[in-house]
């Protein structure tokens, strides 16, 4: 089957979020959206270990790899490093605000330094034959965003990148923690709308602020596509109207129930190779979101966060089970 290279649906990068057991989770609930690592540096790919950081189940494709750095010859080899792994995407991280990412000069500082940008797109273009693409903000700082956003996607794409997403809101460096930069800059949505009208041969997927399918549905009308972040990773079982909502499928969205049990067997899998099944279940606590239970269902997989057990998920089955009315 051809690998869906459409980004009308995109779930986010998140840090200590979406590794290889989240996204597995994440495909059991939509065979359509687009789903991304967390972001790995150039240097973890290059000298870390592969199998752990870049390894994935084949489900998970569309499956897009996520890197930070700003050096081109660093960033060229994590790319085929991770073009030889079986990425579907390449995608750089100029987004992400936090003091980490700084102090190592990448992420949301380099929306200072287009050029730059630019030159590690153009490097890792040259060495790769998937999709190389560029996630960032609106600008940083002082920066005005119409200035920012539209000289740096000039830059960018005329070194060849063709995939933007945008997180609509800037970043600020200085004043606000990583989780204060997703909630207190102001969403401008209208000016990643001008962008696309002014560049409708580049792909624009808007992110940011998006908390329901509904908001997806009609926000990606206007852009190619939408990504969701925080929303999907904490309410999972949204995912599972993607398929219908988002590309028109018809098949029956799985039931949560069926998705625990599919996990189960997955659990039990990575157990028996040494994966903790906390690991895994962590990615799911909010399955239950909505949804009769759910309290008890959050109760017992956090109490038994280290329970070395990889019949987890089936005791937690059976709890909600026993919630059931006669």
């Amino acid at each position: 089957m051809p690998v869906n290279q459409t980004y009308q649906f995109c779930v986010a990068p998140l840090m200590d979020g979406t590794d290889r057991h989240c996204r597995y989770f994440h495909r059991l609930l939509s065979k359509r959206a687009r789903l991304y690592t967390e972001m790995i540096t150039a240097d973890a790919a290059i000298h870390g270990e592969r199998d752990y950081l870049l390894g994935f189940d084949e489900s998970e494709h569309p499956v897009a790899l996520q890197l930070g750095g700003s050096e081109p010859e660093k960033l060229t080899e994590a790319a085929t490093i991770g073009e030889g792994f079986g990425y579907d995407e390449i995608n750089m991280n100029v987004g992400c605000p936090s003091d980490r990412v700084q102090s190592g000069a990448f992420g949301a500082c380099l929306m200072k330094t287009p050029d730059l940008v630019a030159d590690c797109v153009a490097a890792m273009k040259t060495a790769v034959g998937i999709p190389v693409t560029v996630k960032c903000r609106l600008g940083v700082d002082d920066q005005d965003p119409e200035e920012s956003l539209f000289g740096f996607v000039e830059k960018v794409a005329a070194a060849g990148c063709e995939i933007f997403i945008v997180h609509a809101r800037k970043a600020w460096l200085q004043g606000l923690s990583p989780k204060e930069n997703r909630t207190i800059p102001p969403l401008d949505y209208d000016l990643v709308r001008r962008l696309k009208k002014a560049r409708p041969d580049l792909t624009v997927v808007l992110n940011g602020g998006i908390e329901t399918i509904n908001d997806g549905c009609a926000l990606a009308a206007e852009f190619d596509g939408v990504m969701l972040g925080r929303a999907a990773y904490g309410t999972p079982y949204m995912l599972a109207s993607v398929d219908a909502a988002m590309f028109g499928e018809t098949a029956s969205a799985p039931s949560r129930e069926e998705v625990v049990r599919a996990m189960s067997d997955y659990v039990k899998r990575a157990f028996a190779a040494g994966v903790r099944p906390h690991s895994v279940t962590r990615h799911m606590l909010g399955l239950y979101h909505g949804a009769p239970g759910a309290r008890a269902w959050r109760r017992f997989l956090s109490e038994n966060a280290s329970a070395a057990r990889a019949t987890i998920l089936d005791e937690a089955l059976e709890i909600m089970r026993a919630r059931e009315p006669a």
